[in-house]
């Protein structure tokens, strides 16, 4: 039985409960090869957005940390090694084969952190417990943004922080170029790399459905953030955005 509510899943409109399991199947196809594309699809651009990320981050030993759609365990990783053995960082995804992959390789880093299988729209953290909450290129791909964001705000301390790194609106006179690149080279490459150009094709369009920098600080400040900050990266590929729980 459907909701009757509809959604988008990259350019196309899906009843809203069908469109979890429609993103779920498209990161369970690219898991293993995920980190791969990644670095040839943004010619390892995305290291640097990251490496951005965790320095304004600035986690100190005893923080407690929770990466949302944290995947791979890229920023898990940089913000374990930084918070200590004091510290508590959570890797979560609503993907299991994402939070897999991410597992084994923290695991083959020497690292063991506390891992979950859990949806951002209904966290299973208690209230004002988080010192800070990051979410890297998963936002996007919720349902229900505004109830994420709402959760996240509910389990950061008040003065913690909320980080979101993801696509954004690119810089108008480079916009042909950037789509063109999204719709044939990036299709491609998916299908030669990772055997699957579909799930590559959505990629590109769920970043052309997703808010752009200004809609996306109005959103974070109707969740009930406060000094909200954007930083455009790459001519506006990507933007961090960081607000704080008063």
């Amino acid at each position: 039985m459907t909701s009757g509510k509809s959604t988008h899943f990259g350019f196309r409109s899906v009843d809203e409960d069908e469109k979890s399991g429609k993103v779920a199947e498209v990161f369970h196809s690219v898991a293993q090869k995920y980190d791969v594309m990644n670095d040839l699809m943004s010619a390892g651009l995305h290291r640097l957005w990251k490496a951005f990320t965790v320095t304004r981050a600035a986690v100190r030993p005893g923080t407690k940390v929770l990466d949302i759609a944290g995947g791979t365990g890229d920023l898990a990783r940089a913000f374990a090694q930084r918070a200590g053995a004091g510290g508590e960082v959570w890797l979560t995804d609503i993907n299991a084969s994402m939070l897999a992959v991410g597992r084994d390789r923290l695991l083959d880093r020497g690292l063991i952190i506390p891992v979950a299988l859990c949806d951002a729209e209904s966290l299973p953290f208690r209230n004002d417990y988080f010192d800070l909450v990051t979410v890297a290129f998963g936002l996007r791909n919720m349902t229900h943004k505004e109830r994420a964001l709402t959760e996240m705000f509910r389990v950061l301390k008040p003065g913690g922080r909320l980080m979101v790194l993801e696509f954004s609106r690119i810089w108008e006179p480079l916009r042909p170029a950037y789509d063109a690149y999204s719709f044939k080279v990036l299709p491609w490459l998916g299908e030669r790399i990772a055997g699957d150009g579909a799930s590559y094709r959505y990629l590109a369009e769920s970043i052309r459905m997703h808010p752009d920098q200004d809609a996306l600080r109005t959103m974070i400040e109707a969740s009930g953030f406060e000094r909200v900050r954007v930083f455009n990266l790459t001519a506006g590929v990507v933007a961090l955005h960081e607000g704080t729980k008063l």
